[in-house]
């Protein structure tokens, strides 16, 4: 892993993009770095740079030139490598498919609220050693979701303020039974990325905001052709444009966040390991400690 002192004495927005943002333009003072973590390496190099005056960092989710399906995502890499540099605040955008006549295509959904479906994933930093539960009630940081939800009216873009993401595993999409069972269970969209990502970021006390674009209707809607990829990438681009304009708005406006995090993101692992200090592993927690620096407290006295 490169040396993460040069990198602390900047607080940076993170940035994951999907589908739904492949590039980030407007950046400035770019650099690229890459970086091994403990945990592998990220799914692209970090790029580093200011956006509006923010300093921000940005990772392709797929991968550049998207090469990575959604269950061989190095996740953990990804949020460790965003720690590394200095995130405190990790904003996620991520293309899905809508469940509901209210979140139509190219609109936005402010996610608030996730069904996880998957499971072939890592999903925590956490093992043999050192057992932790992060609370995961409230699995979107409120702060940082009140940013997004301002940052839509001064954007004038249509968006709802609140939504489900049901997280799916993919790689194939929904058959029409799945898509309307997801519908009664209250999902508002449907996608493969947002799991284990947003578990990951409460276990690296980062606060997690997500927003979702809809490119399609899956395939409940009668009256609409079923998602397909080539749908789903024209869809994305017709979008890119209010998309760019959104992210730009609330990354300006979470560069103003200073201290502790009234959510008590910064704070998840207060409470959250039940391994005795004498018994837990100092390796497990010095590799815990890459992702959540300021849980210092989880080492026993013999460390």
């Amino acid at each position: 892993m490169t040396n993460s002192t040069e990198f602390q004495q900047v607080q940076r927005i993170g940035i994951i993009g999907g589908s739904g943002l492949q590039q980030l333009p407007g950046l400035e003072d770019i650099r690229l770095v890459e970086i091994e973590t403990a945990f592998g390496q990220p799914s692209s190099p970090v790029t580093l740079g200011t956006l509006n005056g923010v300093p921000v960092a940005f990772v392709q989710r797929h991968g550049v030139g998207h090469t990575i399906p959604p269950a061989s995502i190095n996740v953990r890499a990804n949020i460790a490598a965003l720690r590394h540099v200095g995130c405190t605040q990790l904003l996620s955008v991520s293309a899905v498919g809508s469940l509901s006549h209210d979140a139509p295509p190219g609109s936005f959904v402010l996610i608030d609220q996730f069904i996880d479906r998957t499971i072939q994933r890592d999903k925590t930093f956490f093992g043999p050693g050192l057992v932790g539960h992060v609370p995961f009630g409230n699995p979107v940081c409120g702060r940082m979701h009140a940013v997004l939800a301002k940052s839509v009216k001064t954007t004038d873009v249509q968006a709802l303020d609140s939504g489900t993401y049901v997280v799916m595993e993919g790689p194939q999409f929904s058959t029409r039974a799945e898509s309307n069972l997801y519908r009664q269970w209250g999902g508002t969209v449907i996608g493969m990325t947002a799991m284990p990502e947003a578990k990951l970021a409460r276990e690296a006390e980062l606060c997690y905001a997500m927003i979702a674009i809809p490119t399609d209707f899956d395939c409940w809607h009668e009256s609409h052709e079923d998602v397909n990829a080539a749908l789903v990438a024209q869809r994305m681009a017709d979008t890119f444009t209010l998309t760019r304009r959104l992210v730009t708005e609330a990354v300006s406006r979470l560069g103003k966040h200073r201290g502790a995090c009234p959510c008590g993101c910064d704070r998840a692992l207060d409470t959250a390991v039940m391994t005795a200090p004498e018994h837990r592993d100092p390796a497990m927690v010095d590799r815990l400690l890459t992702v959540a620096p300021n849980a210092m407290h989880l080492r026993s006295n013999k460390d």
